[in-house]
């Protein structure tokens, strides 16, 4: 066999293969008694047609099989050969396959140069300090009333800003169609109301009927109501008053096992201080990812690039489908989004690349135990067991990403523990 290599640039190569003819001829004679004996042709008992019918009748099928058999094996051996691996799956291409010649294809691909990261000390990296200032306490605390707040029935009164009304709401437009909401929750004075809708149910009390018009803007956001008239009839079925709980003992009793207000102040505190940390730990390790990103000395390739933006897609798309949102109709433009994710896919593919060699240079390694462990914790996350998340990722090949994710980890450890960091 006979293999070119050829240098793109640092990462893309063209490889030029020359299977010998015959080893062509060897595979065709023994697919085509293959075939011998399963075809089933008229005028010949079965497994017992000519090889010559066969060739001639079978051509076309025996030459694919051929090809899909021989390509693969010496792609393999040449690869081996040039002593070269790719990244992605090399496209094949000018397949030149027929009896008694040489099999000769090229295939392109992407390779990782070996390159040296460098020093990780001369990395420098700061540390944002964690701090939870009163107002941000205060904040939270105020967020705590704002969530624990409850609706107490009105009555003896109509309708006032601010109120939460139940109602029944008949629209009928211009042309007469009419439709009918029952038991529709509205708050006086949200944004969402329609214009002039507000005013028309102030001081409306329960079992109350009002129809009133209401004509639509030209500029109305809702292009199918704008400059419109539409006739509404609106029954009050329940006035409802939102109320805040007072920040006191009592509330913070009812928010837990608190015994005062000053001990949920406490907690409340060290989660911000928590929440704090993960953040500044997190911002961290991104500007440790760009340092990484930055090291790699030649253009990542865009086969990795590609793989990493489809990725960040279908992880986006399966979070919509976890809000029982069909991402096919969210209105997402994914042609932009997809442009959006590039730089970021690049960066994070750089960022991966180091690590790969650090783990390489440092012979750093993920233990079954360490696999199991993973697969324990995302099993707890998800309510499932862990014998079957095992079982979908050795179905899906997932227990490869895992290790290779722990080893990352790993060697981001690796390179922390010896950039230079200040602020810690």
């Amino acid at each position: 066999m006979k293999a070119e290599l050829v240098d793109v640039n640092e990462t893309r190569k063209t490889l030029s293969v020359e299977f010998p003819s015959e080893l062509v001829d060897a595979e065709i004679d023994r697919v085509a008694r293959d075939y011998s004996r399963k075809a089933r042709i008229p005028g010949f008992r079965p497994g017992k047609v000519p090889t010559k019918v066969v060739r001639t009748r079978f051509k076309d099928q025996i030459l694919h099989d051929v090809m899909h058999e021989l390509v693969p094996r010496a792609l393999d051996e040449a690869l081996r050969e040039k002593g070269v691996e790719p990244v992605s799956t090399p496209d094949v291409k000018e397949i030149v396959l027929q009896e008694g010649r040489d099999l000769t294809f090229t295939a392109s691909f992407d390779t990782l140069p070996p390159f040296d990261p460098g020093d990780f000390a001369t990395i420098s990296l700061t540390k944002k300090p964690v701090e939870v200032t009163d107002e941000a306490l205060t904040d939270a605390m105020q967020r705590l009333r704002e969530r624990a707040a409850r609706y107490d029935v009105i009555e003896g009164r109509g309708a006032i800003e601010g109120d939460q009304l139940t109602v029944d709401i008949q629209r009928t437009d211009a042309s007469g169609a009419s439709d009918t909401h029952n038991d529709v929750v509205i708050e006086i004075g949200a944004s969402a109301n329609p214009p002039g809708f507000d005013q028309q149910v102030l001081g409306a009390e329960v079992g109350t009927t009002r129809s009133f018009p209401i004509r639509f803007p030209e500029d109305y956001p809702n292009a199918d109501l704008a400059n419109t008239e539409v006739a509404y009839t609106v029954t009050v079925k329940a006035i409802k008053r939102r109320t805040i709980p007072e920040l006191d003992d009592e509330f913070a009793k009812d928010m837990g096992s608190f015994e005062n207000l000053e001990a949920l102040r406490t907690r409340v505190r060290a989660d911000l201080e928590h929440e704090a940390m993960h953040t500044s730990e997190n911002e961290l390790r991104a500007d440790l990812m760009k340092a990484l990103a930055a090291r790699v000395p030649f253009d990542v390739p865009a086969t990795l690039i590609e793989r990493e933006i489809d990725r960040r897609l279908e992880d986006f798309a399966s979070r919509l489908m976890q809000q029982n949102i069909d991402p096919r109709q969210a209105g997402i433009d994914w042609g932009a989004f997809r442009e959006s994710q590039r730089d970021p896919a690049k960066e994070a593919v750089a960022a991966a690349l180091v690590l790969d060699e650090v783990a390489r240079r440092e012979s750093i390694t993920v233990s079954d135990e360490e696999i199991d462990q993973e697969i324990q914790r995302y099993a707890e996350r998800t309510n499932r067991t862990p014998a079957a998340i095992r079982a979908q990722l050795e179905k899906e090949g997932g227990i490869s990403r895992i290790s290779a994710g722990l080893r990352r980890e790993k060697s981001v450890d690796y390179v922390m523990a010896r950039a230079t960091i200040a602020g810690k």
